[in-house]
């Protein structure tokens, strides 16, 4: 990858790694089913209205419409409602290539290579030292598996977004938005019930709101149109192998951004286990270089040109 590709698949990292500040932010304000449903219905208005609907079957639209969109939103914000530090959600959630992986050989049939086979039960190995840590944090263990159910809705959606091998994968990613609205705001109306959504209504017309749809305006911009648009961008000129890698950094950026901005401070136990995590994933995630080939060898296996054959000189 040249250099300028390189450094935009850096500044893809830095943006969603700094998108959950900006979920943190909106959940100041809104539920988090109600800020769901806000954040979806800001960007399937405009996708219905100026993007082309995928050419792709229904279902898997709607497949990864439900995966992405409202599992792995719906437990993500629902966990950092509940307790989950923000950095901390930004790494549990790569709970979700190990999971793809899994599926994907379980559901699919796609085949596990050793090399993956490691890297998932690496990623895995981290995942449980995470978990011991949140066994004695104040907010207990749940906020860690609603993180990790968030993830396993992403696995799905990767695997329904596979199938239906969308021409402009764009395309697909915007239009899933149009999913989320109407099964958010029935979340919402279920569990936060009728007078929370009102006050939060109310409070979002206020000043004190600004700080949230500034968050719900980053999440809608810049981590799903411009993010998504330039990954989306670099994937169809490289390799999977040369991009996906740099979605390594997004725990990365994640954490820090909490650390300074909040305060955030993640045990040692919690780093520990994070390294295990993007180890394994970026373990299962990339493939063995092949082995370069030995001229002398290759020079033996070639035929010999008509009307020409080695023979002993003797």
């Amino acid at each position: 990858m040249p250099i300028r590709h390189r450094l935009l698949a850096i500044t893809v990292a830095v943006l969603w790694g700094a998108n959950f500040l900006a979920i943190h932010a909106s959940l100041q304000v809104f539920p988090p089913f109600l800020c769901g449903a806000v954040r979806f219905t800001l960007m399937a208005i405009p996708t219905m209205v100026l993007v082309p609907r995928p050419q792709v079957p229904l279902r898997w639209l709607i497949g990864y419409g439900v995966g992405f969109g409202v599992l792995q939103f719906a437990f993500l914000y629902l966990a950092m409602d509940v307790g989950m530090p923000t950095g901390l959600a930004s790494l549990v959630l790569q709970s979700s290539a190990p999971f793809t992986v899994v599926l994907g050989a379980m559901l699919l049939g796609e085949k596990l290579s050793v090399r993956a086979g490691v890297g998932v039960l690496l990623a895995a190995l981290g995942m449980a030292v995470v978990g011991t840590q949140r066994l004695g944090a104040e907010a207990g263990v749940l906020p860690f598996i609603l993180t990790l159910l968030a993830g396993l809705g992403w696995a799905f959606g990767n695997l329904a977004s596979r199938l239906a091998a969308p021409p402009k994968p764009l395309h697909l990613t915007l239009w899933m938005t149009v999913v989320p609205p109407l099964p958010m705001l029935a979340l919402s109306l279920i569990t936060e019930g009728p007078d929370r959504i009102a006050a939060a209504l109310a409070l979002s017309v206020t000043p004190q709101a600004l700080g949230a749809w500034a968050g719900i305006g980053y999440t809608t911009v810049f981590a799903t149109v411009v993010g998504s648009g330039i990954w989306t961008w670099l994937m169809a000129r490289h390799p999977a192998g040369s991009v996906a890698p740099f979605s390594m950094l997004v725990p990365v950026t994640g954490l820090a951004l909490a650390w300074l901005v909040l305060g955030e401070q993640p045990a040692v136990a919690e780093l520990i286990g994070g390294v295990l995590v993007i180890g394994g994933v970026w373990w299962a995630s990339t493939r063995r270089p092949a082995l370069m080939p030995d001229p002398a060898a290759e020079a033996s296996r070639r035929p010999e040109p008509d009307g020409v054959r080695c023979s002993d000189s003797s």
